[in-house]
């Protein structure tokens, strides 16, 4: 079993949040490495309007490297603008994952949108920054990655990698909605798809992690290559009754010799919910990022990152 040091909460949008913007939720913590700093980009949300509802904006936090717990900078901006009435992104950008290409930054990103017979659908958005990150321009008003005959709604939670000359995106697909006491709850699995140019993508069209727990939904697909396999630390809960403690998320682990092909064993994820605390009802989202041979995790916990996200650093190797 791999063994997580928890080094604590670092963002918290009730303590660093630079606007009304930024008032809730630091989600789906990802990093981008300078040569002084890492940058990590998340997804935040300024209070719910008169009827309860949400926009999510994605934002940055700029990190000490060799103390990934150190705030520098917090972004005063949102790095992307809600799209347009009646597109795919009009109502939120959550969440984001990054690349380099050259000298841009490229960003997938989860665009949602709301619908009248469940809460909300969502596809798949590319943008593109020239400032280093700092700023992302659109590929267009529409997605590049969204629902077809065989994924017909919610492809969300994009991680980004680049593997032997192909671009590669972990994400889910929505199963099925259940209906829990008049509220709407969505069922997701983890697919990929492959892209030479990261415009153009073929979907793999079937569910990488088998489920262990009925109506299981699954997200965050990290994936992360060390000593000849690929490493996958995803996230999943139950299907209905999963916003506290007993059915809240958790993190899981699969590994793989070739990406497509995975085996789950989540005995060794190596990590799980406090007994108090921050992350003491769940643990969601995870991303892994390596600095001078150690492996850190950044994550979220209780409410799925309504009072941020924090880090861990991985006690071995992988």
């Amino acid at each position: 079993m791999y063994r997580w040091e928890k080094l604590g909460i670092v963002f918290d949008p009730r303590k660093h949040g630079t606007g009304p913007w930024m008032k809730e939720y630091a989600q789906a913590p990802c990093v981008l490495e300078f040569d002084d700093f890492i940058r990590v980009y998340f997804s935040c949300r300024p209070s719910p309007d008169s009827n309860g509802q949400y926009v999510s904006y994605s934002a940055f936090t700029d990190l000490e490297k060799k103390a990934p717990f150190r705030i520098l900078r917090v972004a005063t901006e949102p790095i992307l603008e809600l799209g347009d009435t009646g597109t795919f992104d009009e109502f939120g950008t959550y969440p984001v994952s990054v690349i380099r290409e050259g000298k841009d930054v490229i960003v997938y990103y989860g665009g949602w949108t709301r619908c009248e017979s469940v809460p909300f659908n969502v596809a798949i958005g590319r943008a593109v920054s020239h400032d280093g990150g700092e700023t992302f321009i659109k590929s267009g008003p529409g997605p590049v990655l969204s629902y077809d005959a065989a994924e017909p709604f919610v492809l969300s939670g994009p991680k980004i990698r680049r593997y032997e000359g192909l671009y590669h995106l972990w994400y889910i697909a929505g199963k099925r909605w259940i209906n829990d006491n008049g509220r709407a709850e969505p069922v997701y699995r983890i697919r990929m798809a492959s892209s030479d140019d990261g415009i153009a993508w073929k979907k793999e069209q079937r569910d990488l992690i088998d489920a262990r727990i009925p109506d299981e939904a699954q997200a965050s697909p990290d994936v992360f290559y060390s000593k000849g396999k690929y490493h996958m630390f995803f996230c999943y809960r139950h299907g209905t009754g999963y916003r506290g403690r007993e059915r809240g998320y958790r993190i899981g682990y699969a590994w793989s010799p070739d990406k497509y092909n995975w085996t789950r064993d989540d005995g060794l994820a190596g990590i799980d919910v406090s007994e108090e605390g921050w992350d003491s009802e769940m643990l969601s989202y995870p991303h892994l990022y390596e600095h001078e041979g150690e492996i850190y995790m950044f994550y979220l916990g209780n409410g799925v990152g309504r009072e941020g996200f924090g880090v861990a650093r991985l006690e071995g190797e992988l």
